[in-house]
């Protein structure tokens, strides 16, 4: 059988993603989960002893010398010992990096955080470590150290070079993803024509050159969503008994339910990221210039409870809401966006979101009462514009992305702003007056 990518050049680094089905065998199955929560004890031992270094002695530890300690603790620690000695290498250096992005003032990611008990298991492997062999047109082989050949379902080329491995488990099985250099440049400017995306929650994504909105299908049926809920309150009595009676050991029962209940919640993920794929690649294919609005996933997303003294308004809405929004991932697809963009030769831009929706794409009017409540229809107040409200924000959201991606592609309307009040604008530090001297 023909080997492929046994041996790597330390000088490159991935640059593409490939994922696969992995078929573990019975024997190899409870390897990998066994591997899986020494994983996730071992990353939680490595960032508590970081952060009990620094905040008693303020020593910053990295990698090169907590391998040397995970070298002693292999001797002494069975269950540390039966892990691949290069897999216990790779989680200190994901975890060297998740610092780096920490410290990173550009990079949004948060303090690396403890893996609980029900996270997704996962064994990282580097490149040098793992060998690949081709069995047929649609299998191929991935030979892990100490477990030997783990077969996977080959549904695409890999394309490159493989400089990691990482093994997971969903809620639908095994899987293999390699992190794969690919030497392939970013394309020249493909020079099609531009267009803006509004997305929202009743239209998933509006785009200006289109009438109709992009809606996501059901990621879930309705049989799915009965059978959802109803797993849901038999895992809330088998975790009541699970805590009074039983000691707070999980009866097979309960861990049957917890599986099924995963299943059904990654069929909706992946339902999710297959029209997020398909739209994102069909807008990079053919546009030029991809303009979105800048959003802060974050804050649209708070919790409009408080406290139990203070509580908040309509908090079972804002939650709905809330899901609402989340389902249709924005954060994911801008995520998507930005790589394709560079893939396919189109630009993005993302615009600042303030009034977009309160703004006529034909004259320029800015004015609440243009849009009242949060109905579909945009009728302008100061020209008679009337459009779908989606529809006339992503207009508007290429005029700005135009402006903003120094397209050479002049706007058609005027540039009229009217000041508005400063509801629901983002609160922004005013200068200190100077104090008057007598």
């Amino acid at each position: 059988m023909p080997v492929v990518n046994r041996r790597h050049d330390g000088g490159v680094k991935a640059d593409a993603g490939r994922k696969y089905r992995a078929y573990p065998t019975g024997d190899q199955d409870q390897v990998l989960t066994g591997w899986g929560h020494t994983v996730r004890a071992l990353w939680n031992v490595a960032l508590e002893q970081r952060v009990y270094l620094w905040e008693q002695r303020a020593y910053t530890l990295r990698s090169a010398e907590q391998c040397r300690h995970l070298t002693a603790a292999r001797t002494d620690l069975d269950w540390i010992g039966d892990l691949p000695a290069q897999a216990g290498q790779q989680i200190l250096r994901n975890l060297d990096r998740a610092y780096d992005n920490f410290w990173n003032p550009e990079h949004p990611a948060r303090f690396p955080a403890r893996k609980k008990r029900g996270h997704r298991l996962s064994i990282p492997f580097p490149g040098q470590a793992v060998e690949v062999r081709k069995v047929n047109r649609k299998w191929a082989e991935l030979r892990l150290p100490k477990l030997g050949w783990l077969r996977f379902r080959l549904s695409r080329a890999i394309g490159g070079t493989i400089r990691n491995a990482t093994v997971s488990r969903d809620g639908n099985g095994w899987h293999v993803s390699f992190g794969v250099h690919t030497s392939r440049k970013p394309d020249t400017p493909n020079g099609k024509p531009a267009c803006g995306v509004d997305f929202g929650v009743a239209a998933s994504a509006f785009v200006s050159t289109e009438t109709t909105p992009r809606l996501m299908p059901p990621t879930l049926t309705a049989n799915e969503k009965k059978r959802l809920k109803a797993l849901e309150q038999r895992k809330a009595r088998q975790i009541t008994y699970t805590k009074k009676p039983n000691g707070g050991k999980y009866s097979h029962r309960l861990r049957t339910t917890i599986a099924q209940i995963a299943r059904l919640t990654t069929r909706r993920a992946n339902r999710r990221q297959d029209f997020t794929h398909k739209l994102t690649t069909d807008l990079a294919k053919n546009h030029g210039l991809i303009g979105i609005e800048d959003l802060r996933v974050k804050n649209m997303t708070a919790s409009a409870k408080d406290s139990v003294e203070t509580p908040g308004k309509n908090v079972r809405a804002k939650a709905g809401l809330n899901r609402s929004i989340l389902d249709n991932i924005p954060g994911e697809r801008r995520r998507q966006f930005e790589y394709k963009a560079r893939i396919y030769g189109s630009v993005l831009v993302a615009v600042p979101p303030f009034h977009t929706s309160q703004t006529c794409a034909k004259c320029g009017q800015v004015d609440p009462e243009s849009r009242k409540g949060c109905g579909r229809l945009f009728a302008c107040t100061r020209c008679g514009h009337e459009d779908d409200a989606d529809h006339n924000a992503s207009i508007e959201i290429e005029a700005r992305a135009r402006r903003t991606g120094g397209s050479d592609i002049n706007s058609t309307r005027s540039t009229l702003r009217v000041r508005v009040p400063a509801i629901g604008r983002r609160r922004m530090r005013e200068a200190p007056k100077p104090a008057h001297t007598s």
